[in-house]
């Protein structure tokens, strides 16, 4: 496999002096076609970016590394990103240490073959599959909004895009969105992309790449060619162009000596059909072309997205990325976070992705549920969040009370939550950090009371004082508490109210989120935006007195809000209103 992946990289520069006039011609032809061809797929793509770094490897290297990083070079070149996020120009990548070539073994087909199970189950639809079979694609009118083509793939496109706009509200304050460049845009994706990647906290990134070639990976990491003759030369992806600018002709280029005419021309029109990046290969013929590529940094993995942007731009990036993300996760640790793996991540009707999914691309683990910590239920130890996320989630089934989500989801470490309707994924966000200031004594004190109070009621029993006082790290000897509970209750009815058990322990605190502020909304689908052009909506907020909430089953995006924000108001700036679905 070694040889064949070396020539697909290095884009063929090696003729073989033994090709007949028959061939050299038939080849020369699939060259200018593959040429016409890579210069019509770049007009659908405008920003595909060409691996100089693979044309550079050694014509004797037939074992090339399969990582890259910290442990291979004691000083290594700075990532792309490195410096002010701007982009280099290939000339300059030339000096750094090649990246790895694509290659598949035995660990990480097993690994593969495990994660198809646990995404699709034992089938993948064809439907389904073609849903989710499209790039990371920005907005024509908003340049940093990625577009979602069809239902399904929001449970990776919304994770991601939370992450982008986090990186925009931290690193470029002020800035406005509408004019962020479209190459900045790519370089915020990259980072994004590498952000999710850095929470699965793994020893090592396995990136997984799709090699338009025929070829079935076998168990030793060989590739098996079903072109007319897997020993000819390769002439024709010599005369293609350098490596990386059209990875597909490198490896397929391959025709017999003796082919007739006839055959050459219909093989010839079957590979030109392999090398559009755009065309939509089978669920069977998607997973035969996966391979993977190993990384000891992410700098590493920052650097190879930016070189080889098309792997993301291109008709499979979403599921490529969901790939590497599970991959890199490792499938066994992704089971287990699972712990129930009888159903598909990917619902086989509807398209839609699981909880455990959106949980992997947010916070790094497959949980199943959204509370804190672990819950029992039943005697069965249901696991939640364990940590405060740095993307916030919230969800209408909440208000609906289909589940709980904890203040680890409520309250993340940056002003952006992914908000979850019944059929939808879309983005929250804000440029006001103070949404996510520190807790105050007072909000840790109402969130403890609220934990203790699941249904919402606005009030505990007597009996769960203790627990509470406890909790919160207050007296909690019993003497105290039977005090506490005849003053909190000295009707003697069993219940203590939210306001009362407030004024007594944390009087005249004032909470650390201000009054009024700015939220701002995105929903990927063009058909919920004005005009079918994805766009961000903006709105003011404000939250009224006290702790009493009006249910508006009429407007799903204010009952949404209000599983985080209880007393919120908001008007919305446009005539358009943003949909949740």
């Amino acid at each position: 496999m070694n040889e064949e992946i070396v020539r697909e990289q290095r884009g063929g520069e090696e003729s073989s002096s033994s090709v007949s006039p028959k061939t050299a011609a038939a080849s020369m032809t699939l060259a200018s076609a593959a040429s016409a061809l890579e210069s019509q797929a770049h007009s659908h793509s405008h920003s595909q970016t060409t691996s100089p770094a693979a044309s550079s490897a050694s014509p004797g290297s037939s074992n090339p590394p399969t990582t890259i990083g910290a442990a291979a070079s004691p000083s290594p070149s700075p990532s792309p990103l490195a410096s002010g996020g701007q982009k280099k120009h290939p000339m300059q990548l030339e000096q750094q240490q090649p990246l790895p070539l694509p290659q598949l073994n035995a660990t990480d087909m097993r690994e593969l073959r495990e994660i198809k199970q646990l995404l699709w189950g034992d089938n993948v639809r064809e439907d389904v599959f073609k849903r989710w079979s499209q790039g990371f694609e920005f907005s024509k009118v908003e340049p940093s909004a990625l577009v979602q083509k069809q239902g399904g793939p929001c449970a990776v496109i919304a994770p991601v895009q939370a992450y982008l706009l986090k990186i925009i509200i931290m690193d470029m304050p002020g800035v406005k969105l509408s004019e962020i460049p479209y190459d900045k845009c790519q370089n915020l994706l990259i980072q994004a992309l590498c952000n999710i990647l850095k929470n699965c906290r793994a020893p090592r990134y396995r990136i997984v790449h799709l090699l338009r070639r025929r070829g079935n990976a076998t168990e030793d990491g060989s590739t098996k060619e079903r072109s007319p003759a897997a020993e000819a030369g390769s002439a024709a992806g010599a005369a293609a162009g350098p490596a990386g600018s059209f990875e597909e002709a490198a490896g397929g280029v391959e025709l017999a000596a003796e082919a007739t005419p006839g055959s050459v021309n219909e093989w010839l029109q079957e590979q030109l059909s392999n090398l559009d990046p755009h065309r939509e290969l089978s669920p069977d013929e998607f997973h035969d072309r996966l391979h993977t590529l190993h990384f000891e940094d992410i700098a590493s993995v920052a650097r190879y997205y930016m070189e080889n942007y098309g792997q993301l731009a291109n008709t499979y990036g979403v599921l490529l990325f969901m790939y590497s993300v599970f991959l890199t996760k490792g499938s066994e640790l992704v089971a287990a976070d699972i712990s129930d793996t009888s159903e598909p991540l990917i619902h086989s009707t509807y398209g839609y992705g699981g909880q455990s999914l959106i949980n992997l691309m947010l916070t790094g683990r497959a949980v199943a549920h959204v509370w804190d910590n672990e819950q029992d239920v039943g005697g069965l130890k249901l696991r939640g969040i364990c940590e405060q996320s740095d993307i916030g989630f919230i969800t209408l089934m909440e208000q609906m009370r289909y589940c709980t989500v904890g203040s680890f989801f409520k309250n993340p470490r940056y002003p952006v939550w992914v908000m979850g309707s019944d059929t939808h994924l879309t983005v929250l966000f804000s440029n006001e950090k103070r949404l996510v200031s520190p807790e105050t004594p007072s909000e840790t004190g109402r969130r403890i009371f609220k934990s203790y109070d699941p249904e919402g009621n606005n009030f505990i029993s007597t009996t769960m004082l203790r627990e509470v006082l406890a909790a919160l790290n207050l007296v909690s000897e019993p003497a105290y508490v039977a005090l506490m509970q005849k003053r909190l209750d000295p009707e003697n009815l069993g219940i203590i109210l939210l306001n009362a058990f407030m004024d007594e322990f944390f009087p005249l605190e004032r909470r650390s989120t201000p009054d009024t502020f700015e939220l701002m909304h995105y929903n990927g689908i063009p058909g919920s935006n004005e005009s079918n052009r994805v766009r961000y909506y903006c709105g003011s907020a404000i939250l009224l007195e006290g702790d009493l909430k009006s249910i508006c089953t009429s407007n799903p995006m204010v009952t949404c809000l209000q599983t985080k924000w209880p007393n919120i108001e908001i008007n919305w700036h446009d005539t358009h209103m943003p949909s949740l679905n």
